[in-house]
């Protein structure tokens, strides 16, 4: 990677840059580039972003069909999510011609949507089948990282090119009767969470050409407050929803406490959200991200560990990383019947979502995930590096 920015970046400045990002990243030595970003100098043609994003989610789709023996004739709903790469025809029709998908199938591409859009896509399947009966929707998560390397000079759009990397996710959802015994979950609540109007928020995370007309995806300084105040609106909505009423008590007493005296008395109890969850999947959308939630949510390091290392092994997949990170829980022989996950996701916008499901059955740690050949090797230490 050093002798691409090298190549790419011919200030050393730059290059030193993206090396000490790249170091405190938190992303291990197996984390996948696509073929076109190994060439010297990378190829980021359309060509090649359609061929990275065809290779994964045909991959998967396969898989997930094989898997459970699914006919591609038996899905009734489609749904994908990609932010930067939009081709015509799009994505669900790209993976509607591969597989031989209905002619009257359901399908919808969505695009600009940031890393939170695996969680919109689920909910939009949701919301489908409530309208379809006895229907199977199909949702596919991914981000082509070929299109969207960054080769100008400007700090803030750089350090895209250290975090994102390949990998993709295939989602089945269903809403027939015959299918309860072989689910290995069940949607509780999804919660959505938009600060779109505020104009800090909105341009946290913001592609956009920079002085010299080069296009990138730039993150703000002002990101990581961003999120944190998405994430205390997403959990407010969410909270009554999921916590014991004792939880909720402490935390309405401490709003009002604030309100009648004001800044100066104490700060707003956080509830205990590991009374309302077993398990924990951020968004591993960096190490700061994964630090600053844990923080905030008074987390211990083993409910952010799933998190950690799906950024460690894969690094930061978009809107995949949530089912990475679901994946290593199964692996690890974590999920038991009964158990809830909060998966939380954060986007471009700026979105926080939240999706909460519950384990309907004992999760088999040796049955093949993307994990399965090497979970043993985890969890690992990683080096610590002053910021």
């Amino acid at each position: 990677m050093i002798e691409h920015f090298e190549l790419c970046n011919f200030d050393p400045e730059m290059v030193d840059f993206e090396q000490k990002v790249l170091e405190r990243s938190g992303i291990g030595v197996e984390a996948c580039m696509p073929e076109s970003v190994h060439e010297l100098p990378p190829n980021d043609s359309m060509k090649h972003a359609q061929a990275e994003v065809e290779l994964v989610l045909s991959s998967i789709v396969k898989d997930l069909l094989s898997k459970h023996k699914v006919h591609p004739k038996s899905i009734d709903i489609l749904v994908s999510n990609c932010s930067l790469f939009c081709p015509t025809p799009s994505i669900t029709s790209m993976i509607i011609n591969k597989f031989g998908f209905r002619s009257n199938m359901k399908s919808v591409n969505l695009s600009g949507m940031g890393c939170s859009a695996g969680l919109l896509s689920v909910n939009l399947a949701k919301d489908l089948l409530r309208v379809h009966k006895n229907s199977l929707a199909l949702v596919l998560s991914i981000e082509a990282v070929a299109p969207n390397g960054y080769r100008g000079v400007a700090k803030s759009k750089l350090i895209a090119n250290v975090l994102f990397r390949m990998g993709g996710a295939a989602i089945l959802l269903s809403n027939r009767k015959e299918d309860k015994p072989m689910a290995k979950y069940k949607l509780q609540h999804l919660v959505r969470t938009h600060l779109g109007s505020n104009d800090k928020a909105y341009q946290s995370v913001y592609q956009e050409p920079d002085e010299n007309e080069i296009v990138g995806v730039s993150l703000s300084r002002s990101l990581l407050n961003v999120a944190a105040s998405a994430l205390r609106t997403n959990i407010t909505d969410l909270g009554p929803l999921v916590l014991p009423y004792f939880e909720q008590l402490r935390y309405g007493w401490s709003v009002i406490c604030r309100k009648i005296w004001g800044r100066g008395n104490k700060e707003i109890y956080m509830p205990n959200f590991r009374k309302a969850f077993e398990h924990f999947c951020i968004h591993a959308g960096g190490k700061s991200v994964i630090d600053a939630i844990e923080e905030s949510l008074k987390l211990q390091k083993k409910d952010s560990e799933a998190s950690r290392m799906a950024l460690y092994r894969f690094g930061n997949t978009s809107s995949s990383s949530l089912w990475y990170e679901l994946c290593y829980l199964e692996a690890k022989g974590r999920v038991k019947k009964g158990d809830r996950v909060w998966q939380i996701a954060f986007g471009s916008g700026f979105k926080c979502n939240s999706a909460v499901w519950k384990c309907l059955s004992d999760i088999d740690p040796n049955a093949r995930n993307a994990w399965s050949d090497r979970i043993h090797l985890y969890p690992v230490e990683i080096p610590a590096f002053d910021c």
